[in-house]
């Protein structure tokens, strides 16, 4: 009678955990985000930028990510005050994430919903590059309604709110191994990763030297040439074999005599020629393709609970295949061709978080086993051949690997740098043109972002009103 009331009660609180959690839905419990967000990233990529707005899923992942989708297409369709809006609404939901204290209760509920289902049922945490990426986008907005103050304020909280998101993932990743080692599963975690695809050993979080650079061009015109040369030297770090950076660090070092930073560069790039008399200066940041998508891996696999114990598992993570890069055709600025130099390289970044997230998800799938088989049992209880086949195939259409990520983004981008004369001058690409205004010793930045055939740019002269 007792073992039976326990067997009944584990039942209750399992319905009790699922019903209770936010993010309950049946895209959530029996598909995945990728498998939803198909119809909108093959329009994307073929620059359909209306369609691929009209095909995105009614917010399956949730405020946040949906908002970040949204705002980022938006502003490819040339709808930049609704793309705002949405941007906005993503950071009004990181900042309520990120006030722990205040979403405690709730998130434990989603946390004991997704150890019967999913990770899916978590509320969704964006990873660092994504947070960079959101003031990234809202800083474009400033820029190009010439806001350069407003645009300032963007990278600088970019920072800031990556710190903060570092901190909480590291918090997330004791808390799981700590749960891990409690359970007895932690020889498991090693026989996942060793069969996982794609899992590389690079620890170190992956930066953004698109943030970086647009940052140091947005300081420099500010006449913060101080704080500039900081971020144009954090972008060489990042991309130390781009020149077009490489020429940008040596100018700054020149002009504010950084004689112990002079040497080193001088002898690795060569000396900072000036650019002629008239000129100005042109950047071009070229956004390319689209970010790719997390796909479902599943892995047949025995584990151990702490009891010795064993069940066969299948295990649902998600994984980055390996893909050719887009085939854009030329950029031509005075019907010559633009010769970028990569700067970011998105894709690599996605790879690089799940591979760093890794151990927390291959830990909570080790836990979910010990749960989705205690509510096995206690379907099975006293024979009943009926709740466990019930049991089993509940457990097998819920386990759904957690392919969230913002999907929207481009996959690489470059940079191209070059001085010319005063003027009006012409960029080009498939018949379509944008007019770029030079004038002596100021900067144009010109924003490109191609998927496709088709193209979304524009120039602003900085500073200018």
């Amino acid at each position: 009678m007792i073992k039976r009331t326990i067997q009944r009660a584990a039942i209750a609180v399992s319905v009790l955990a699922l019903t209770a959690c936010a993010n309950l839905s049946p895209q959530n419990l029996f598909s995945h985000y990728s498998a939803a967000n198909t119809e909108a990233r093959d329009a994307l990529a073929r620059g359909q930028y209306q369609s691929a707005l009209e095909s995105l899923p009614d917010a399956p992942a949730g405020v946040l990510l949906d908002g970040m989708e949204r705002g980022r297409i938006e502003y490819l369709a040339g709808q930049y005050s609704k793309s705002y809006a949405a941007l906005n609404r993503a950071d009004e939901a990181v900042k309520d994430q990120q006030r722990a204290a205040r979403i405690q209760v709730s998130e434990g509920l989603n946390q004991a919903g997704s150890l019967l289902t999913n990770d899916n049922l978590i509320t969704y945490q964006p990873a660092d590059y994504e947070l960079g990426f959101l003031h990234l986008y809202l800083a474009l907005n400033y820029i190009q309604q010439r806001d350069l103050s407003g645009a300032l304020v963007e990278v600088r909280r970019a920072n800031q709110v990556q710190e903060a998101a570092r901190k909480q993932r590291e918090a997330s990743l004791n808390q799981a191994a700590q749960e891990v080692d409690r359970q007895g599963l932690g020889r498991n975690l090693g026989a996942v990763l060793a069969r996982y695809p794609g899992a590389g050993d690079q620890l170190s979080a992956v930066q953004n030297g698109y943030l970086f650079y647009l940052s140091g061009v947005l300081y420099e015109a500010d006449g913060d040439l101080n704080s500039a040369y900081i971020d144009y030297k954090r972008a060489l770090a990042v991309a130390p074999g781009n020149m077009y950076v490489a020429n940008t660090v040596l100018r700054l070092a020149t002009r504010l005599q950084m004689k112990a930073d002079l040497a080193p560069l001088k002898a690795r790039y060569g000396r900072y020629t000036p650019p002629a008399p008239g000129t100005g200066r042109v950047v071009i940041l070229d956004e390319q393709g689209v970010v790719q998508a997390r796909e479902g891996w599943h892995l047949p696999l025995w584990l151990a609970d702490r009891h010795g114990n064993s069940v066969i598992y299948n295990l649902a993570l998600p994984y980055y295949p390996q893909a050719p890069g887009p085939a854009l055709g030329p950029l031509l600025l005075n019907q010559q061709p633009v010769i970028g130099s990569e700067l970011a390289d998105v894709n690599a970044m996605a790879h690089q978080s799940l591979n760093e997230h890794l151990p927390v998800l291959v830990a909570r799938q080790a836990l979910r086993v010990v749960a989705k088989n205690e509510f096995r049992k206690a379907a099975a209880s006293n024979g009943n051949d009926v709740g466990n086949l019930l049991a089993n195939i509940f457990n097998t259409l819920t386990e759904q690997p957690d392919t969230r990520s913002w999907q929207s983004l481009p996959a690489a981008v470059d940079l191209y740098l070059t001085d010319l004369p005063a003027g009006m001058h012409q960029l080009n690409r498939n018949g379509e043109s944008l007019e770029v205004k030079v004038v002596p010793g100021r900067t144009t930045l010109v924003w490109v972002s191609r998927q496709g055939p088709h193209t979304r740019w524009w120039s602003v002269l900085l500073g200018e009103n």
